[in-house]
């Protein structure tokens, strides 16, 4: 179906099963219909539940979604991001640069004109910027 699935969140309180989904040219309501089509009979079938009642929602994860997978920093590579760190680094705790490099352990944000390499263990959230003009 060219989608890919980004996350899933079980949520107990209100027994409910969501799924982030992407795709190339963005998520829109027709394509995630199309998609929970799609799986809520396979997943009916593993009985996640036991056979209490859920809910099975699929959704975009949104614009400023963070990212979790190595595709999220693959399609965001050169572009502004907003980091969120757990501790201040050089005195600051939220940084905005460009993602210039990453691997498994860390990455790479053209500040201005320094260039900043953080732990991936030191960092709460990383998201693209998100500019409104």
């Amino acid at each position: 179906m060219g989608i890919e699935i980004v996350d899933a969140e079980w949520n107990d309180r209100e027994a409910s099963l969501t799924v982030y989904i992407e795709t190339q040219s963005g998520v829109d309501l027709d394509t995630c219909e199309k998609f929970h089509n799609a799986i809520m009979e396979p997943i009916d079938g593993l009985d996640p539940t036991f056979d209490k009642p859920y809910t099975l929602n699929v959704s975009s994860p949104g614009l400023d979604r963070p990212f979790k997978t190595l595709r999220d920093f693959e399609r965001n590579l050169d572009k502004e991001v907003e980091i969120k760190l757990f501790a201040p680094l050089q005195g600051k705790k939220y940084l905005e640069g460009v993602l210039t490099a990453f691997d498994e352990n860390s990455v790479t944000v053209e500040c201005g004109k320094q260039q900043i390499k953080i732990a991936k263990n030191k960092i709460a959230k990383i998201n693209k910027a998100i500019k409104f003009e």
